[in-house]
């Protein structure tokens, strides 16, 4: 088995079972542990009900529009005619192109994060889908990924839109910003995102959507926030 670091050692300190600790204090102390170089991503865990009173499991999938942005740097590509080239490029995009860009995925020679698409196109990424797919990276209408609005679409990701999805145990996981950003800005990005999931509660849901919340940092220790 694998030793604990001394950081990590040292981390656990900071860390009462006992105590209940306000959620101010938990993004502090989060902040606090990021003690490594880099601009530590801060993150939160969710478990959500899933089983719904008339059978079957729910699939929660979405975006959120975090008010303070991500702080995560996304790679952008555009898929579109050719005459949306132009307003691809002035949009900000890092890859943008039509069916010359459809061929380097066949090929597998891409290396964006994010792949925006005209309606238009759609039928002809829709048979690289197992490329696409399992690297999330297929457009979705639901998630503003299949749009005529390049210019929008492509702010919103630079912005701070982030995807969710809760995996086949009802686990649900986003980052809410970087160590960097203040206190302040993470406690907004962590409420509007609370808020979110809860509005996305179906009527067929009985009790409680959110059954816990942990927070923690990418290299960090976890703390259970209240469900409130």
């Amino acid at each position: 088995m694998k030793s604990q670091s001394k950081r990590y050692r040292e981390l656990l300190k900071s860390k009462s079972k006992e105590k209940k600790i306000e959620l101010k204090e938990i993004i502090d102390l989060v902040k606090k542990n990021s003690t490594t170089k880099f601009d530590e991503s801060i993150d939160v865990s969710l478990r959500i009900n899933l089983k719904q009173s008339k059978g079957g499991d729910l699939s929660l999938r979405t975006v959120i529009k975090l008010p303070n942005g991500s702080g995560k740097k996304s790679k952008v590509a555009v898929l579109c005619e050719p005459d949306k080239i132009e307003e691809a490029k002035k949009s900000g995009a890092d890859v943008f192109g039509s069916d010359d860009l459809i061929e380097k995925i066949s090929l597998g020679k891409f290396d964006f994060t994010k792949l925006i698409c005209t309606p238009s196109m759609m039928s002809k990424i829709g048979k690289h889908g197992k490329v696409l797919g399992p690297k999330g990276l297929m457009p979705n209408p639901k998630l503003g990924t299949v749009t005529n609005d390049i210019t929008k679409a492509v702010k919103d990701i630079k912005t701070g839109l982030v995807e969710i999805r809760n995996d086949k145990d009802g686990n649900l996981a986003s980052t809410i910003g970087r160590k960097s950003f203040s206190s302040e800005k993470l406690l907004e990005n962590y409420k509007h995102f609370i808020d979110t999931v809860k509005k996305e509660k179906p009527d067929t849901i009985k009790g409680e959507f959110i059954k816990n919340i942990y927070i923690t940092s990418t290299m960090g220790i976890s703390y259970k926030a209240r469900v409130k």
